[in-house]
C-alpha cells in the first residue's frame, strides 16, 4: 500500500470509522513490510513510521526524532484498538454464521490432505480438527486449527492467511509451515519451511521466524521460545516414508510416538542417546520400523498388553 493509503486508514483508525477489512490490510501491510526489510523492525520503530506516515512525511526522507514517546503512545493505543477488533471478528463471525464454515476431523492413526479455495494445500494429522470455508471472502484467508496440520499456502500479498489455534494466531502471506497444538504438553508450536511467518498471542506479537526455524508458546506460563531446528524432521509425519538423520534414539522413539500414536518407553536409557543416520522406511508398519531402528542400536522391543512399546537392550557402545 502507498503512504497516502496508509495515512487514510490511520485516520479512519482514529475516528473509529475503519472497517474490520481496512484493520486486516494494516497487519498484512505490516508483514510485507518484514519480508522485504534487510532487518526487522523494533516494536517502537514501526510505531513511530506509523506515525511519521500519519505525518505525511515519506519515510525514506525522514530520519528518527528522539522525541518519539507520544507518538508511539499514541500509535499503540490505536494499534490495540486496531488488533482487538481484528482479533474479535473472526471468533464472531464464526458464531453468527457456523454452517459457513467446514470441518475437517481426522480419527486417530489416520491422516488427510485438504485443498482449500485459493489453492493452499493442508495436510492434518491423526485427531486433529480443521474449519475453513468454501470461500474466502473478503480481505483475509481465516482457518481455525485443533491439533496439527501442515500448510502450505499460496501466496497472495493483499489477503494474508490467518491460523487461529487457541489464542495463537499465526499470519502469513504465502509460506510453508507446520502447526502443533499439543493439549498435554500446554504449547503451541510454529515451525516454518519455507517463507516468513508471523505468530502472536492475542494481539501480543511473540515473534517472526523463517525456515528452519521454530515458536513454542506455553499456553498456560504465556511465556514463547525461539529456536533453530530441522524443520524436515518436524514435519516428518507428514510423509509417507521416515527418514532419520544423525538422530538420537530417544528423538526417534518420539518422532514414531507422534506418528502412530503409541507410547514408547525404554527399558534402558543408555539407549535414548545412541545416534543412528541413514533409515529410510516406509511408514505404515511400526513393527517393521521398529526392528530396523532397534538392529540399529543393539536393541529389541515388545508390545505391552495396553498396546505401549518397551525397547530395550546394551544399546550402543
Amino acid at each position: 500500500m502507498e503512504n497516502k493509503e496508509i495515512e487514510t486508514l490511520l485516520k479512519k483508525y482514529h475516528e473509529g470509522e475503519a472497517t474490520d477489512a481496512e484493520k486486516a490490510m494494516l497487519e498484512s501491510w505490516y508483514l510485507q513490510r518484514d519480508v522485504n526489510a534487510i532487518t526487522e523492525l523494533s516494536a517502537w520503530e514501526f510505531s513511530e513510521d506509523l506515525a511519521l506516515i500519519g505525518e505525511g512525511l515519506p519515510l525514506h526522507q525522514t530520519v528518527r526524532r528522539m522525541n518519539w514517546w507520544p507518538r508511539v503512545a499514541a500509535v499503540a493505543a490505536v494499534l490495540a484498538i486496531f488488533f482487538a477488533g481484528y482479533l474479535a471478528w473472526p471468533l464472531l463471525q464464526n458464531r453468527l454464521h457456523p454452517s459457513q464454515l467446514s470441518a475437517l476431523i481426522v480419527p486417530q492413526n489416520k491422516k488427510e490432505q485438504v485443498a482449500l479455495a485459493d489453492g493452499s494445500k493442508v495436510w492434518v494429522n491423526s485427531g486433529s480438527e480443521l474449519k475453513y470455508p468454501k470461500q474466502f471472502n473478503g480481505k483475509t484467508r481465516e482457518v481455525y486449527l485443533s491439533g496439527e496440520a501442515y500448510f502450505d499456502i499460496q501466496h497472495d500479498a493483499s489477503k494474508p492467511f490467518i491460523i487461529h489455534t487457541g489464542n495463537v494466531i499465526t499470519t502469513v502471506l504465502g509460506t510453508a509451515f507446520d502447526i502443533k497444538e499439543d493439549k498435554n504438553q500446554h504449547t503451541i508450536v510454529v515451525t516454518v519451511t519455507r517463507g516468513k511467518v508471523s505468530v502472536a498471542n492475542g494481539t501480543r506479537r511473540l515473534g517472526i521466524i523463517t525456515p528452519n526455524q521454530q515458536i513454542s508458546f506455553n499456553v498456560v506460563s504465556k511465556q514463547s521460545v525461539q529456536t533453530d531446528v530441522d524443520a524436515a524432521q518436524v514435519i516428518a509425519w507428514q510423509k509417507s516414508n521416515i527418514y532419520f538423520d544423525d538422530i538420537t534414539f530417544a528423538d526417534a522413539a518420539a518422532q514414531l510416538q507422534q506418528k502412530f500414536n503409541v507410547k514408547i518407553t525404554f527399558g534402558n536409557d543408555k539407549l535414548k542417546n545412541c545416534r543412528f543416520t541413514g533409515t529410510s522406511l516406509h511408514g505404515d508398519n511400526l513393527g517393521k520400523i521398529l526392528k530396523v531402528v532397534c538392529a540399529f542400536n543393539n536393541a529389541t522391543y515388545k508390545t505391552n498388553a495396553d498396546g505401549s512399546i518397551l525397547i530395550d537392550g546394551p544399546g550402543c557402545n
